[in-house]
């Protein structure tokens, strides 16, 4: 991303945040570097970088995506002064409502070599990530259970606990969550909650001023370390090094770990494989992708939470079915959906309706909708009724192949923006009222065959996960 690529992306901001929005927040922003996905600007004040990631981060990833910006998240630090760069203010867990700033972490005291004591506050806390606020369903209740374990604060059978999964599936709310029930249950544990770059910038400034054996002390004299993010000090040989050493020495103190990652820790390029096998000697949980009644579920939660901010403000029965459905990959844009939502039929005094929803977020569903072929249909049915992918294609019209392939027809009519001639090629060259035939066949045996119904269900979710 060049600075001209942020030139266009200014304007487009200009036009979407209003003149008196653009002014105020988003002109102070200075683009300065993208790095591994990550898109940095330099702000005035810690203020208006915790400002604008709350309100317009949102809407900033969009247009940086939209103008061919490789970038996942953002992040805002204060502009350097005499080359003292001061601590980022993360914007990867920003919402577009605006609430107060995170209140911060709790302070972690350790005591140094002389005798003092030192302050060392971990990254901020997100005050709506908590125990109380986690949805559980069955593709995160494993870690649910073990982030449960680990913030009673006693002895574990496992150590380290490693969470692993996409963006947006609730790694980083568990580990808050995790910081805040410990603060509130146990105030006597020294609790220690930062990002692995957070980890690496203080390690790098501790060699800067020579105070290494400094470094040491705080971070391998607190009870619970958690590190978020950890595939970012990949490849960082000397932060590897230290934080190493670190995860050896409170293991050996039996003081409990809780790391988290995008991927598995032997799926991390460049992690030495002593820091990958060490990650691996505790407990590794996948975080798999939301199901449907997982992310229906979050959404009656959030409408619930939503009632105080908007009393009054109705919302028409299926539009939480339909962003459920549509929007599949990433809670944090399911929960920014709504907020969206909430927002505009508050804003414009009308009941959300089905309808509105579509033209409130348009954009959103177009971005979400992922990109199913007839070709992946055909492996997953083929795989399902355990049948050649040949047969599937072919001339063969055993009602064990043909209903099979009927189904695939249909799920493609369905999932894809093929046309009806489309699909019958991509099946051996049949004809569009051959597929016709298939959609219509499918459509009255779902209605009465439960098995059927059953089969597509779980087809579908499959396709769409």
């Amino acid at each position: 991303m060049t600075n001209d690529t942020w030139g266009r992306v200014q304007r487009d901001l200009l036009e979407a945040v209003g003149k008196n929005n653009y002014t105020t927040w988003i002109e102070p922003l200075e683009f300065n570097t993208v790095e591994n996905g990550v898109a940095r600007f330099h702000v005035p004040t810690t203020f208006i970088g915790n400002w604008v990631s709350r309100n317009f981060g949102q809407q900033i990833l969009m247009h940086l995506t939209r103008a061919g910006a490789e970038v996942e998240r953002i992040e805002f630090s204060v502009a350097p002064k005499n080359g003292a760069r001061k601590d980022a203010v993360s914007a990867k867990e920003f919402r577009t409502k605006t609430e107060a700033p995170a209140p911060a972490a709790p302070v972690v005291r350790t005591a140094s070599a002389n005798g003092s004591n030192i302050d060392l506050p971990g990254a901020p806390l997100d005050k709506r990530f908590t125990f109380d606020t986690f949805v559980v369903g069955k593709p995160n209740e494993l870690a649910h259970a073990a982030a449960r374990r680990v913030a009673e604060g006693g002895p574990v059978s496992f150590n380290p606990l490693f969470l692993y999964g996409g963006v947006g599936l609730g790694k980083t709310h568990l580990m808050h969550a995790i910081a805040w029930h410990l603060h509130r249950t146990r105030p006597d544990l020294r609790v220690m909650y930062l990002s692995a770059e957070q980890f690496m910038y203080r390690f790098v400034q501790a060699l800067r001023e020579n105070s290494s054996m400094q470094f040491k002390e705080m971070f391998r004299s607190v009870d619970v370390l958690m590190v978020d993010d950890v595939q970012f000090i990949a490849g960082k040989d000397s932060t590897q090094e230290e934080f190493f050493h670190t995860f050896n020495a409170l293991i050996d103190q039996h003081r409990q770990i809780v790391i988290s990652a995008d991927r598995a820790p032997v799926e991390i390029k460049k992690l030495e494989e002593r820091i990958a096998s060490r990650l691996q000697s505790g407990l590794v949980v996948d975080l798999h992708p939301t199901d449907y009644e997982l992310r229906l579920g979050i959404l009656q939660h959030k409408v619930e939470q939503y009632r105080e901010s908007y009393p009054g403000l109705k919302i028409q029965d299926g539009v939480l079915e339909f962003l459920a459905h549509r929007i599949s990959t990433n809670v944090r844009v399911l929960e920014g959906a709504l907020t969206k939502l909430f927002a505009f039929g508050s804003l414009v005094g009308r009941e959300i309706t089905l309808d509105l929803t579509q033209d409130c977020l348009a954009d959103v569903l177009r971005a979400s909708d992922r990109k199913v072929t007839v070709e992946e249909i055909q492996r997953k049915v083929s795989e399902h009724y355990n049948m050649r992918l040949s047969d599937m294609i072919g001339p063969k019209r055993h009602r064990t192949i043909a209903r099979p392939r009927q189904m695939a027809m249909y799920l493609s009519k369905k999932l894809t923006s093929r046309s009806l001639p489309e699909i019958g090629k991509r099946f051996g060259g049949r004809d569009h009222t051959t597929v016709m035939h298939a959609v219509k066949r499918i459509e009255e045996l779902k209605a009465v065959d439960n098995q059927i119904a059953e089969d597509l269900e779980l087809l579908r979710r499959m396709l769409e996960a």
